[in-house]
């Protein structure tokens, strides 16, 4: 059975990784260059992801259940990113600050929004979804207090915290507006309906065009050179999820709620990791480095982790 598992998971996720192989091809032929890319990601980021997440809340029938659901998603991202802050805490301590912070960063915060909603639109459908952008909330709280502090405990001027950004941005916006829509439950006209479910639709091609430009890009021998992008990726795609596992089994969460955590911890290093390494002066290029590493490795990781599950 959990052969069988591994099977069906995988089916989901090679869908998804030959998008990203058009995109490598298209990236290595100049038809779609790495600085077309960022740009795209800018579309991505504050237009079409957040319609994905609308498209969530305006499609999923209200439910006690669900409303339980997406409260136990926020608290469970809360805890999962104390919990992988905790446990990386130790590590990577004795390296240059510029580096070990991009280790530490690249080891708690995973891709739940570019990676995890295509996998979980693919694996669980639009309950997942609805699941995960509770997720993408906690992310966003974490990744701009924790993740800030992390980046910049280090320097003269000391932490600068924009605690703006923690409520406008483009993972938790989203949410207030389609969580009134979700609970009062109108009968939305087509004209609003329409667009959003038909941009949300590029979601995943787009998102995986993208992830393949940074495969492109990868100098994979650097995986031997540097000995603890492997130690990055294990915490990331394996020690963190087994955990999540674990706390799920213990806690009595099935169904698309547990296979929805489940593919959210286990998501490779996420692309903020590059944009806070830039913008704080930490090591941008290892950043990008780590992130498309960890990101080839999942491949092999997370059809086991949502067999398990």
């Amino acid at each position: 059975m959990f052969l069988k598992n591994v099977l069906i998971a995988g089916e989901q996720v090679i869908i998804l990784y030959i998008m990203a192989a058009v995109g490598v091809i298209a990236a290595k032929t100049r038809l779609f260059t790495e600085d077309t890319a960022k740009k795209c990601t800018n579309l991505l980021f504050y237009v079409i992801t957040p319609a994905k997440i609308l498209e969530s809340f305006f499609t999923l029938e209200y439910s006690k259940e669900h409303v339980k659901g997406l409260l136990l998603a926020v608290g469970c991202g809360l805890l999962m990113h104390a919990y992988a802050a905790l446990i990386t805490a130790p590590f990577f301590n004795k390296n240059n600050p510029d580096r070990s912070t991009v280790y530490k960063f690249a080891a708690i915060y995973g891709n739940c929004g570019y990676m995890g909603l295509p996998l979980v639109d693919a694996v669980v459908g639009g309950e997942g979804v609805f699941y995960c952008s509770a997720v993408i909330i906690s992310f966003q709280i974490f990744s701009f207090t924790h993740g800030v502090w992390l980046m910049t405990k280090d320097n003269p001027g000391g932490v600068k915290i924009d605690f703006k950004k923690l409520i406008l941005n483009p993972g938790v916006l989203p949410v207030f507006v389609g969580l009134p829509v979700f609970l009062l439950s109108p009968e939305l006209p087509r004209m609003v309906t329409v667009p959003v479910s038909s941009i949300a639709g590029m979601n995943s091609p787009l998102a995986m065009l993208i992830f393949g430009t940074f495969i492109a890009g990868t100098d994979f021998r650097s995986i031997f050179k540097d000995w603890r992008i492997p130690c990055v990726a294990f915490f990331k795609l394996i020690a963190l999820p087994l955990s999540m596992i674990a706390a799920i089994k213990l806690s009595g969460i099935s169904g698309a709620l547990a296979t929805t955590l489940v593919i959210a911890s286990a998501t490779p290093s996420a692309n903020n990791t590059i944009m806070f390494a830039a913008k704080y002066d930490r090591d941008a290029s290892l950043a990008s480095q780590a992130v498309s590493v960890i990101s080839f490795i999942s491949i092999l990781t997370l059809p086991v982790m949502i067999a398990l599950v």
